[in-house]
């Protein structure tokens, strides 16, 4: 073993091979015996390809280029895709389109020359047409969805309501031929789920300036023959209880999961003939966490079988796949090396599939055969891209913060199988900061990660109070706290690891991207912990974010994590680490798309304009073409390999694999 300075190791895992896997597989669906899910291309310019597993178990590319599947409803998308396989012609699949936002429908077997064809018009209002969250019904002759409807200019003006979507294509060309399924109750809804006798249908619907994670309602409606709902009427959920599943099961019953006891627990409850529902009655009450917050639109958690048996992802900070019976409550977990489930299920005959990454293996699909037991992986296989001696060994900890709270991290120490660093040389950290805020950091192998610490540099992910997967109490930690307890948090890792001998107190830093990177902005705003700090498509400017400056998902979610802003404009312009760049002393590192919606270009400019001139080295890079989270190659590579930089100029590494910064001051 030899012996040099923290951060000076060489090391296989370069910024390419890290852009080369970032990204994960989503959205698994069967269809009949094969599996279909989509798939990250970074070096296609970051589209979403879909892919099909055929029942021999070959993979292969469903659509090429330039077919991009993936939906912008609420901008975080949604399920982009559903499919019905067809006893005669194969299977019929429609999906989202990007570029367009056009739902399209695709016959994939129809043999040499068959091309996706439009659904749905192009409307060239506001933000268009368009569509999340489908289900095919082809003996309907449709394709139910949800809608997202631009009515202006502003990103506000938009509506979303259950629509029906002719799969004849007579609606490609004219709006009209949509068929809206239920009036206009709620600004957010999620795609309806139809009762196994098509009488009823289901769907979740929620409003400003409420978040899902809030409260959410749940909506049943009669189905008639003709298609149409009738008598819709909330049954379910309210202000404070937060309902971001539901479904049915087999015999008809309504399962939905619910956080009514301070947890995501499984709930199931009959629906009477007048419509009415029973008392929902917990199938497997637990202080675990079996739901989550509802991001993109058509997230589950839970799927039933024909059997009876319900496939239900839950946890505490890490998450397992577990199969439970109702009726007993017995709960059998999936056995492998998986602690990070993604809430997306397959279900077909006795399989379900799902999406599992863990500490040394990334995100592949895994089938769960309920019979036997056994647990394997049937797609998108985890390889190992280096020598797996170079990938961190995650340490789960738990912090005491401000006032004796808990705080939840992740702590990957510096590991390389041929270097060690001297003795009595403390290394340098960072401490990584997830985005949400209403999120969590997974213990699951990320390049990125590797990418410091095989060079020599520790990196701790700190699930600070307000993140998810701990219950509702440490969640509403974060309410009107925003910018305060989540800077607090992770500067009590920060500070404890130096303490304890593990970091070097002089060589911390704090990255975070979007509401990690309004968390690292405030940190170097509000203390003196860490040496520099990389900031990532950040809010930066939380009145901008009550003033059209951001996407309608997302305009109210400050009234929760702040205040509302006409009672507490003073608390929004404390703040805002935009209206403080005076107390920046410590180095930083901008990173910005430029097609940026919800966190806009125009607040890091702000920021950049204000910094100018103060003596503080900064430098900027903002990449054309990339949103609100990278996904192309050479943008991914480029923000890691001027991450680093970052580090090597101002912790004083040696090192020739780290560009030079243009920096100004």
């Amino acid at each position: 073993m030899e012996t040099a300075a923290h951060g000076s190791w060489p090391s296989p895992v370069d910024a390419a091979l890290a852009a080369a896997h970032d990204g994960r597989p989503e959205y698994p669906g069967a269809v009949g015996d094969e599996l279909w899910w989509t798939a990250p291309r970074p070096a296609e310019g970051g589209r979403r390809a879909l892919v099909r597993r055929r029942a021999d178990g070959t993979e292969e590319t469903a659509l090429p280029a330039p077919w991009n599947v993936r939906s912008r409803v609420v901008e975080y998308g949604g399920r982009p895709w559903a499919a019905a396989d067809r006893p005669e012609g194969g299977p019929l699949v429609v999906f989202c389109h990007f570029p367009d936002q056009r739902l399209y429908a695709y016959e994939p077997d129809a043999g040499p020359g068959a091309e996706p064809r439009p659904l749905t018009p192009v409307s060239a209002v506001g933000g268009g047409l368009r569509w999340a969250d489908p289900v095919v019904h082809p003996d309907r002759g449709e394709v139910w969805c949800v809608l997202e409807e631009f009515t202006g200019p502003a990103p506000t003006d938009v509506r979303r309501v259950p629509a029906a979507v002719p799969l004849d294509g007579s609606a490609a060309g004219d709006r009209t031929a949509v068929r809206e399924l239920a009036a206009e109750r709620h600004r957010f809804v999620t795609g309806p789920r139809l009762s196994p006798d098509g009488t009823r249908a289901v769907w979740i619907g929620w409003d400003h300036p409420r978040m899902p994670w809030d409260g959410t309602e749940v909506l049943l409606a009669e189905v008639a023959s003709d298609g149409t709902f009738r008598d819709a009427r909330t049954v379910a959920g309210g202000p404070v209880e937060s309902i971001p599943q539901a479904d049915w099961d087999a015999a008809g019953r309504l399962l939905l999961v619910s956080d009514r006891t301070g947890w995501w627990n499984l709930y199931r409850a009959a629906v009477g003939a007048d419509g009415a529902l029973s008392e929902p009655v917990a199938l497997c009450p637990r202080p675990e966490e079996f739901g989550g917050p509802l991001w993109k639109i058509g997230h589950g958690w839970f799927a039933p079988l024909d059997s009876g048996l319900v496939a239900v992802v839950h946890g505490v900070g890490t998450t397992a796949l577990g199969v439970l019976d109702p009726e007993r409550g017995d709960l059998v977990d999936a056995v492998g090396p998986w602690t990070e489930w993604a809430p997306a299920l397959a279900v077909h005959g006795t399989r379900v599939t799902g999406v599992a990454a863990g500490p040394y293996g990334s995100h592949e699909l895994v089938e769960l055969d309920t019979r036997t037991g056994r647990a394997r992986v049937v797609g998108a296989a985890h390889t190992d891209a280096v020598d797996p001696a170079y990938y961190p060994e995650p340490r789960l900890r738990t912090f005491t913060g401000p006032g004796g709270r808990e705080v939840h991290a992740q702590v990957y120490p510096p590991r390389h199988p041929a270097f060690t660093g001297p003795a009595g040389e403390l290394p340098p950290y960072v401490i990584r900061v997830h985005g949400g805020p209403t999120g969590h950091a997974p213990l699951v192998l990320d390049l990125e990660i590797a990418y410091f610490t095989s060079r020599g540099i520790g990196v701790a992910e700190v699930n600070y109070g307000g993140s998810t997967g701990y219950g509702r109490e440490y969640r509403e930690r974060l309410r009107e706290r925003w910018g305060v307890v989540d800077v607090e948090d992770c500067a009590a890792v920060a500070t404890a690891l130096a303490a304890e001998g593990t970091a070097d107190p002089a060589r911390l830093a704090v990255r975070g991207g979007s509401a990690g990177g309004w968390t690292a902005a405030a940190s170097l705003v509000g203390t003196d912990v860490y040496a520099c700090g990389t900031i990532v498509y950040p809010v930066l400017d939380p009145r901008g974010w009550a003033t059209g400056e951001t996407h309608d998902f997302e305009s109210r979610y400050l009234d929760g994590l702040i205040g509302p802003v006409d009672r507490f404009p003073d608390r929004y312009k404390e703040r805002a680490p935009v209206e403080h760049v005076d107390r920046i002393t410590a180095p930083f590192l901008l990173l910005q798309g430029l097609d940026d919606v919800i966190c806009p270009p125009a607040q890091a400019e702000r920021l950049l304009a204000r910094a100018a001139g103060r003596g503080v080295p900064h430098a900027y890079l903002a990449f054309e073409g990339e949103g609100h989270g990278f996904r192309g190659a050479d943008a991914l590579t480029r923000a890691l390999e001027a991450e680093l930089s970052l580090y090597v100029k101002v912790f004083g590494l040696e090192r020739t694999d780290a560009p030079d910064l243009e920096y100004r001051t």
